[in-house]
């Protein structure tokens, strides 16, 4: 790879990854910032930022920001995470000036117009109403907020309707000012572009970024507990969460492997058994997410009422046994897709400049290919236990369960016999 990074005196880091074979460039702004960073009385402004960034600036109205990008064939977007919000877009190699003075613009001189912050308030209602319309979206707000209850990554990224409401200009600028600091952001691009050439344009447009980095959220603790809502669904939707590790653990890659033997793909024991052996459901699938100081380890399943306490007796024994009968064969095969997957996003400019900016964000530096991979490959089948076991002993769950049934609180019960096991 052809990385270079670049500190700017602000605190800004620039890092880019040339693809001269492509006619397209990928770029973007992550600042390292999100849900996590919100007061009490701010649950959701990330999120509600992100949108109105796109709602006009100084200089450019709302469908001026869309037209100018969409004028030359490109696209721009926006994602907000529990520590970080990425805005970025895609364009022909000849238009990364423009993208790079429109991200500049939405980020150094949003307009908030009242108007604007109205109807997006409306819309971003809508959103969570969709999102509480949709429940395996939100078997994972509850999810996450018993793993971390009382805390802002806890929380709902989108906010409630009542915190959306209460946003205005003020509160918005107030957060910009605290959190979107030059030595928490990182400009990443990747695709057909040249690092002197984007570093020049990034000291132009993004001079308004200065001060020191931005306060740091108070470190997350796992709770555990048992959240059960009867709703009249189809389905059962069943999730599990155990605290897993942070992003810079040394066991992480071994914790990522057990995840994939456990439920991470077809060949997985418990799509095998769950789905393929016993038909007790459509989709299962098994998750870790690294945080900076924390880790959640996921689980979920959706399944008939009639079938509940089954499918979670399974599921229980399947986490106990793979963490004690893991194979040499499985790891490998785990292995040789965390390895896929990698490599795999070489191929992509926008999956490029996303893995270059969380490594910035994270580590301080962009993680060379080979050196990922050599995690990956020092795996073992006794480390690979070991992270399985580790993450049984920690002793707390958290489980979420959603629909009707005779058997929910059932359910629940049978999922703590998972921690007493170890205990």
């Amino acid at each position: 790879m052809s990385v270079a990074v670049t500190t700017l005196k602000s605190g800004i880091n620039v890092v880019t990854d040339s693809m001269p074979h492509l006619e397209t460039a990928s770029l973007g702004v992550w600042v390292n910032s999100g849900s996590r960073d919100e007061r009490h009385d701010e649950h959701g402004i990330s999120h509600f930022l992100e949108h109105m960034a796109f709602k006009g600036t100084r200089r450019r109205t709302a469908r001026q920001i869309a037209e100018e990008i969409e004028a030359v064939g490109g696209d721009l977007n926006a994602a907000t995470g529990a520590e970080s919000t990425a805005y970025y877009a895609r364009v022909l190699k000849a238009d990364v000036p423009l993208a790079l003075d429109v991200l500049a613009d939405i980020l150094s001189e949003p307009a908030f117009d009242r108007d604007e912050l109205l109807r997006e308030q409306n819309v971003i209602v809508q959103e969570i109403g969709a999102v509480a319309d949709t429940p395996d979206d939100l078997i994972f707000e509850h999810l996450q907020f018993i793993a971390f209850p009382d805390q802002s990554l806890g929380r709902s990224i989108l906010g409630t309707p009542k915190t959306v409401r209460s946003f205005d200009g003020g509160k918005l600028r107030d957060y910009l000012a605290r959190n979107y600091r030059a030595p928490d952001i990182v400009v990443a691009a990747a695709g057909a572009i040249e690092h002197q050439a984007v570093l020049a344009e990034v000291e132009k447009r993004f001079a308004n970024f200065n001060g020191p980095a931005g306060p740091v959220p108070e470190p997350a603790h796992f709770g555990g507990g048992t959240h059960v809502e009867k709703r009249e669904l189809e389905q059962v939707h069943i999730a599990l969460a155990l605290a897993g590790v942070s992003v810079t653990d040394p066991t992480l890659y071994s914790l990522q492997t057990f995840t994939h033997v456990l439920g991470g793909g077809m060949s997985s024991r418990l799509f095998q058994e769950a789905r393929e052996r016993r038909g007790l459901c459509y989709s299962i699938y098994s998750f870790h997410a690294p945080y900076s100081d924390i880790g959640m380890f996921g689980l979920y399943a959706g399944t008939d009422a009639a079938d509940t306490s089954e499918l979670m007796r399974l599921i229980v024994d399947e986490i106990a046994s793979t963490a004690q009968t893991i194979s040499e064969t499985e790891v490998a095969r785990a292995k040789a897709q965390m390895k896929a997957g990698l490599l795999m996003a070489l191929e992509s400019s926008g999956a490029r400049i996303e893995q270059l900016a969380r490594q910035m964000i994270t580590r301080g530096r962009p993680i060379p290919t080979d050196e990922l991979v050599e995690k990956v490959d020092a795996v073992t089948v006794e480390s690979a236990r070991a992270a399985g076991s580790a993450l049984i002993s920690r002793g707390k769950l958290a489980t979420a369960v959603l629909g009707l049934g005779s058997g929910l609180e059932s359910a629940a019960a049978i999922a703590e016999t998972l921690t007493r096991r170890a205990a």
